[in-house]
């Protein structure tokens, strides 16, 4: 399962996969939620110094029956710490949008691609309205999520999911935008969408507008399965990539 971000990123052609890196959002118990950026089904974790240093300035929104609320993400060792933790029926979303364009060659042509990494964290399988810019939703019951693009259901979207022992299965979504899978195990998964748009555009930049010839967009789903299987356990923290 390890490919290094560049294989991901390396194309507008070449569709992302569940094995290449991601970011997702975990809340150890009783601690905040924390954005981590490599492979979850590969015990992998980037740091910092390291593959970490990538990220720009991720931020994210806690989403609750108290309304929203945003801020930025404070960079550690080994992630991105946040200042709030999600309880039932909350959801935390977090994107970094100003992750470095890469210009490479296809053929005889000059390419920038744009990746968008974005991550969202449920406390329960509560149903959820979509809130990035490609999103994964749970649709109200354990195992059935829901896959959406700028806040519209996204059909034949692939969509994985993958537990931190490596199990994995993939498939597609249907014409809603509906996904599901069997968590035969208790503990955490996380699924991951992936799309490429293919419409060029500008996005601001520190000195002027960057212009770019697609996106890349890769979006997270954490959840967790409060009962089922004693899980399969975690193979050992794979070493991060300088």
């Amino acid at each position: 399962m390890k490919k290094l971000l560049s294989t991901a990123i390396a194309t507008l052609g070449l569709a992302a996969s569940a094995h290449a890196h991601q970011i997702w959002i975990e809340q150890p118990e009783g601690q905040s939620a924390v954005i981590r950026f490599g492979e979850f089904g590969d015990n992998l974790r980037e740091t910092s110094p390291g593959l970490l240093d990538n990220f720009g300035k991720p931020t994210a929104t806690m989403i609750s029956d108290k309304g929203e609320q945003s801020a930025n993400a404070a960079k550690s060792a080994d992630g991105f710490t946040l200042p709030f933790k999600a309880g039932e029926g909350d959801t935390i979303v977090a994107e970094d949008a100003a992750f470095p364009l890469r210009t490479f060659k296809q053929g005889d042509k000059t390419i920038t691609s744009w990746y968008r990494p974005a991550a969202r964290y449920v406390a329960d399988f509560a149903e959820q309205a979509p809130k990035l810019a490609l999103d994964v939703v749970p649709a109200g019951q354990p195992g059935t999520f829901k896959v959406f693009f700028d806040g519209k259901p996204l059909p034949s979207a692939k969509v994985a999911i993958v537990v931190q022992s490596g199990w994995a299965q993939e498939t597609r979504s249907d014409d809603q935008g509906v996904v599901s899978f069997n968590l035969p195990w208790k503990g955490s998964y996380v699924l991951e969408a992936a799309h490429i748009d293919r419409k060029p555009g500008e996005r601001p930049g520190k000195d002027s507008p960057e212009k770019y010839d697609g996106i890349n967009y890769v979006t997270t789903l954490h959840v967790s399965q409060p009962d089922g299987l004693e899980p399969i356990p975690a193979g050992p923290q794979a070493k991060p990539n300088k």
